[in-house]
């Protein structure tokens, strides 16, 4: 098995939600959790310019009240769940036993992002160590695939129905469009301003942020679930999926060469952002230029410097997280 990347820093510890159901609209405020925050958060405000959204995609500044009971203002961003920088999606799901990594997608595990070709499909009793799973038809080599809607939408859940156990849970865009192109359409309120809190809040069960190509930044994939019903719920190369609740959305950050979205480097090296956590705080890729992380990250994993203020920077593809915790105020 071809293991993409392999991560060196600890995994934080995070509460595995239904992040694969429910709405996907603004986040919920949540109760807050004991971790640490870096005493400076400079704000920065939001720049809705770094958004390139789709025709249907729209941002306007509205009233807000805050997680703190404060009245504020936000941008409300309507997003229609496909990337902005994108013709087509996948590969997902591996067709047969020997499909190889180029047509096929992830699957993260234990912090790794693996290619989930044929022979990672034919190895998972090995993987897991359980004899149950076989994902593929032995004689003929063919993968089991959820390849229409009902089947999507039986299987893309936390409580994934029997008659789908031991499948590659793979849901096509087109079953959620209006239009060609087009997925199901979600709105986030995100502070004009980021206020930052005395304590961090918990992320909620739904969405942590929205990138700039107008892509829903998910909350962690309840792997749990999704593992203990012998599915593969398969990822692309951009660590994104498609479900009936939030379209097309990612539950991870691959920004290596060669994989999506492309984010450039910051002009002085640094992790170059490529959205906004629903704080308002600026989300910025793992690694510089140097391939290195930021050795001062807090619990949340964001710090503060001179040019940007205080940001987040996503944990690696493989951790199913983007940030630990929020450090500003979330619009209710």
């Amino acid at each position: 098995m071809n293991k993409v990347i392999t991560l060196g820093f600890p995994v934080l510890s995070l509460l595995i939600f239904t992040g694969c159901g429910g709405s996907n609209s603004a986040s919920e405020v949540v109760d807050a959790v004991e971790v640490e925050v870096v005493n400076d958060t400079s704000n920065y405000p939001v720049d809705t310019t770094k958004f390139d959204l789709s025709s249907s995609g729209s941002v306007t500044e509205v009233a807000c009240t805050l997680s703190n009971g404060e009245a504020s203002t936000c941008y409300s961003i309507t997003v229609n769940g496909f990337p902005s920088d994108r013709t087509t999606l996948g590969p997902f799901c591996p067709e047969t036993t020997s499909t190889e990594a180029a047509n096929a997608g992830k699957w993260f595990d234990d912090g790794v992002l693996y290619d989930l070709t044929g022979e990672f499909i034919t190895n998972l009793d090995l993987f897991y160590g359980d004899s149950n799973w076989q994902l593929y038809n032995a004689e003929t080599g063919e993968v089991n695939i959820t390849n229409t809607q009902i089947a999507c939408e039986a299987a893309a859940r936390p409580d994934v129905d029997a008659q789908y156990n031991n499948f590659c849970v793979q849901c096509e865009i087109s079953y959620y469009s209006d239009t060609e192109g087009e997925g199901i359409s979600s709105t986030f309120l995100i502070p004009t301003t980021p206020v930052a809190r005395s304590q961090a809040g918990q992320v909620g069960r739904d969405s942590v942020g929205v990138a700039f190509n107008g892509v829903t930044l998910d909350a962690a994939a309840p792997t749990e679930a999704i593992l203990s019903a012998y599915t593969i719920a398969a990822f692309d190369d951009c660590v994104g999926h498609v479900n009936p609740f939030a379209g097309y959305h990612y539950h991870g950050a691959n920004h290596g060469e060669g994989t999506c979205p492309a984010i450039a480097f910051e002009p002085d090296g640094h992790g170059g952002a490529f959205g906004y956590a629903l704080d308002g705080y600026a989300i910025h890729s793992m690694l510089d230029e140097n391939n290195a992380e930021e050795d001062d990250l807090d619990s949340c994993r964001g710090h503060t410097d001179d040019a940007r203020g205080y940001h987040y920077h996503s944990a690696g593809p493989g951790e199913n997280l983007f940030i630990g915790c929020f450090s500003g105020e979330t619009a209710q």
